[in-house]
């Protein structure tokens, strides 16, 4: 791989769109000044390049970390592994996606009107997930910690499996919803390709669709497939040393 300084910034996010965020974050215009290298766009905005260099590779060390071991971690572990790594990567991406589609549905709306859908899609996965999110934090993980918890000390106390269950089926529906609103994009989309002559932010835009679907498909999973069965299981013990 090229030194960073050296390749442009089109290059660099068209080949980790994660990159997107630390441009921004630095004011440095990845799209209608794409074809400057990072040393160049650093040079012309008074920024020190080694210090961009230093952030866009602690991203690529940060994608090549291991795999956890999720089956064998307690309710807990999980619970703060997908608040640290999951929720606040929606509560980060969501609204520089939501920017991103914006730009894009005025600027090309005419020419790919499926983008302007797209943008309304994605609006509602914003609302559902931010109040989804808030349900999770305030109400089920808590439940989940307490009832994990009361095992742990061996204490018993009387606590109703809704206690639990309730509300983790209603999670379960809104994931159901969060997933058919995503499937949607990615077939308006064609799978996130973009079409011919397509800008650099709208092919990140779409990058970043599909790494938003990626990242909650694991979500989902770790807590559909191993967290909540874990929870009841729990509670069924619970409920059995009472």
């Amino acid at each position: 791989m090229a030194n960073l300084l050296e390749q442009t910034l089109a290059g660099i996010v068209t080949g980790n769109h994660q990159a997107v965020g630390v441009f921004e974050k630095y004011n440095l215009d990845f799209c209608c000044k794409g074809k400057r290298t990072l040393a160049e766009a650093c040079l012309e905005n008074s920024i020190d390049a080694l210090t961009i260099e230093r952030e866009l590779n602690s991203i690529k060390e940060a994608q090549q970390s291991r795999q956890m071991p999720f089956t064998e971690m307690s309710a807990e572990q999980l619970i703060n592994y997908l608040l640290v790594k999951h929720h606040f990567y929606v509560k980060q991406s969501m609204p520089r996606i939501q920017s991103h589609l914006q730009k894009v549905a005025m600027k090309h709306g005419d020419r790919f009107p499926y983008m302007r859908e797209v943008f309304n899609l994605f609006a509602a996965v914003n609302e559902d997930m931010t109040q989804h999110m808030e349900k999770e934090e305030m109400i089920l993980f808590p439940r989940i910690k307490e009832v994990e918890q009361l095992l742990l000390l061996n204490e018993s106390a009387y606590i109703q499996e809704v206690f639990i269950s309730a509300p983790i089926q209603a999670m379960e529906t809104e994931h159901e919803r969060a997933g058919e609103l995503l499937f949607n994009i990615r077939r308006l989309t064609n799978n996130y390709s973009a079409p011919e002559g397509a800008c650099t932010t709208f092919k990140i835009c779409l990058a970043e669709l599909k790494e938003f679907e990626e990242d909650l498909h694991e979500h989902v999973h770790l807590e559909n497939n191993i967290l909540f069965p874990k929870a009841l299981k729990q509670i069924a013990t619970s409920l059995r040393g009472q």
